[in-house]
Order: structure tokens, then sequence, then C-alpha cells
């Protein structure tokens, strides 16, 4: 019998801007628990490689964590 994984709360992630004024750039999206929309971090990437690596900085795990504690206040 396979051991289940426990429930990882989800991570932040990259997609593609909807907002029109910005067409062909990424945003970084962070999903917050007991929010139906995730958080949208307030910067526009060039490419889904280059908001993935902002993700993973100094300066984008500092922001992110910024954003999910004012959240959760």
């Amino acid at each position: 019998m396979a051991m289940k994984k426990k429930k990882e709360k989800p991570q932040p992630f990259a997609a593609e801007t909807k907002d029109q004024r910005y067409a062909g750039t990424f945003e970084v999206l962070v999903p917050v628990e007991g929010r139906v929309r995730p958080l949208r971090a307030a910067m526009q990437f060039k490419s889904q490689k280059a908001a993935e690596d902002w993700i993973h900085s100094p300066e984008g795990v500092d922001t992110i964590e910024k954003m999910v504690a004012e959240h959760a206040e």
C-alpha cells in the first residue's frame, strides 16, 4: 500500500498576464489559504522563466512572504 503525500500548501507560480495593457508579459500569482483568487505580485516579466527566477530570488521570496503575511492580518 502506497503512502499518501502530505497535503502541501500551493506554491507561487508564473502565468501569462491577462491584463491586455501588459499583453505578452508574465506575472507572479501567490495562492493564499482562504482566498478564492491568488494574490498578484505587482510586477510584469518579459518571460515565464524570468518570473519563475524571481519567485526563487531573495527579493521574490521576501516579497511573497510579506504579501502572505499582510493578507493574514
